[in-house]
């Protein structure tokens, strides 16, 4: 996890260095142990007044898939530049008219023991025909936790933040510049 600051400087280099036109905005930049994400707002389509929500939904999926051509050369060129800096592969999706679509992303796997009844649980998901395989149950089962508790996630973070801050302030911790013995009387 990182801290609050390192978070920002990171989401400050994508700022400073993508392209002025790529991007409206830049909405969000996220970032663990393994992937950064750059999210970036694009323009909604022009459409004819009273477009049905067919043409609507057709228009933002052929001008996201637009600008995933369009832009890839750019996208790869800060990608590798970041990637080299920060040591994590770069992700990148955009938010069009409400919509939000992620590009080529990892999925990093990741190993578990579950007991019986954790394991009946992800059974009984791929019987409901919810999930194909235990990995996809679980996935779901973790975006569900995702969803419904945002609020106590934040909070956790925000203490884990917290807990990094007082560690670095240990004993370990580099020396502030304090006056010399000699200077105090």
């Amino acid at each position: 996890m990182i801290t609050t600051e390192q978070h920002e400087k990171l989401r400050g280099w994508f700022a400073g260095r993508l392209p002025d036109d790529l991007f409206e905005s830049l909405a969000e930049v996220t970032v663990d142990r393994e992937e950064i994400t750059v999210v970036g707002r694009i323009p909604e389509p022009r459409l004819a007044e009273g477009a049905s929500d067919a043409e609507k939904e057709a228009a933002l999926q052929a001008r996201i898939q637009e600008f995933r051509e369009r832009t890839r050369e750019e996208r790869i060129a800060v990608a590798r530049e970041a990637e080299h800096r920060f040591r994590k592969k770069v992700s990148w999706g955009v938010e069009c008219g409400g919509e939000r679509a992620l590009f080529t992303h990892i999925a990093a796997p990741v190993m578990t023991r579950l007991r019986q009844p954790e394991r009946q649980v992800l059974d009984t998901l791929i019987a409901a025909g919810v999930a194909r395989s235990r990995s996809d149950a679980l996935a779901w089962c973790v975006r569900l936790v995702q969803r419904h508790t945002d609020d106590w996630l934040a909070e956790l973070r925000d203490s884990l933040e917290h807990v990094q801050r007082v560690r670095a302030q240990g004993p370990d911790a580099e020396p502030q510049d304090t006056p010399a013995a000699d200077d105090e009387e």
